[in-house]
């Protein structure tokens, strides 16, 4: 198994609101996730670096995460307790008031990979089967386009394109998309933040996750695709492929 995390501040914004990492538990199970934050006065950095520091420090103590039933559970009840704490201190915090945060996370393991997912952060996965969006967003715009109000195309350049209809932590309770796909050798994940998917077309996607370069040459290129195409908004990554390789990273 190798994986990479990259961040990217864009070329418009003046901080990054994105957080995210690949963490080990005790077990060398690793955990990946994509965080874009949301909210005034800075307060999606807040609610972005509070969602990856609680979800990573409960991962570092976690084991016996053996089967898609026990990640799901784990991911489960996890972000349900950080939905809560970040709602909490939203309440208590003036400046924090509405902060939110997308959230899409992975535990990847040498059978399965179990997603999570709340907001329009993505997941999409490489396969025999070929590449595909294995997320759906919970946006306006793609509910729009579920009941045939507007076409994909037109939901590319809607005025609301950024409305979402979840978060984490904007309420004291929140629903979540969770899902196990099977993951083998040569298998891909790509996790990412709208700033990637809004600038950079599926297909640009596919073609350069399933290029000949290095993870870290591919993650370099989803981000200086997302600039070159205009960079407004923060631009965030993990990739993971499984490979028998000793390299592991």
């Amino acid at each position: 198994m190798r994986a990479i995390f990259k961040t990217d501040r864009g070329k418009v914004r003046q901080h990054n609101e994105d957080n995210g990492g690949i963490f080990k538990n005790s077990e060398g199970v690793r955990l990946a996730i994509v965080a874009d934050g949301m909210g005034g006065h800075r307060a999606g950095d807040v609610a972005s670096a509070m969602t990856i520091d609680l979800l990573k420090k409960g991962w570092e103590i976690s084991t016996g995460i053996e089967t898609a039933n026990d990640a799901e559970d784990w991911l489960k009840q996890q972000i349900f307790t950080v939905n809560q704490l970040l709602f909490e201190h939203a309440e208590a915090n003036t400046e924090c008031k509405g902060m939110g945060t997308t959230i899409v996370a992975a535990i990847c393991t040498d059978k399965f990979a179990t997603i999570a997912n709340i907001g329009d952060s993505r997941c999409y996965l490489y396969n025999e089967s070929g590449f595909k969006q294995v997320t759906e967003d919970h946006s306006l715009v793609n509910e729009l386009v579920r009941s045939g109000q507007i076409s994909k195309e037109d939901a590319e350049n809607h005025p609301r394109k950024n409305v979402l209809l979840r978060a984490l932590g904007t309420e004291m309770q929140v629903e979540m998309d969770i899902m196990t796909v099977i993951f083998e050798e040569n298998d891909l994940l790509l996790l990412c933040s709208d700033g990637l998917t809004n600038k950079v077309s599926e297909l640009e996607l596919e073609e350069t996750v399933t290029n000949a370069q290095s993870l870290e040459e591919k993650a370099n290129s989803l981000i200086d695709k997302a600039n070159h195409y205009g960079g407004e908004d923060n631009i965030t990554l993990v990739l993971v492929q499984f490979t028998e390789e000793s390299e592991s990273r």
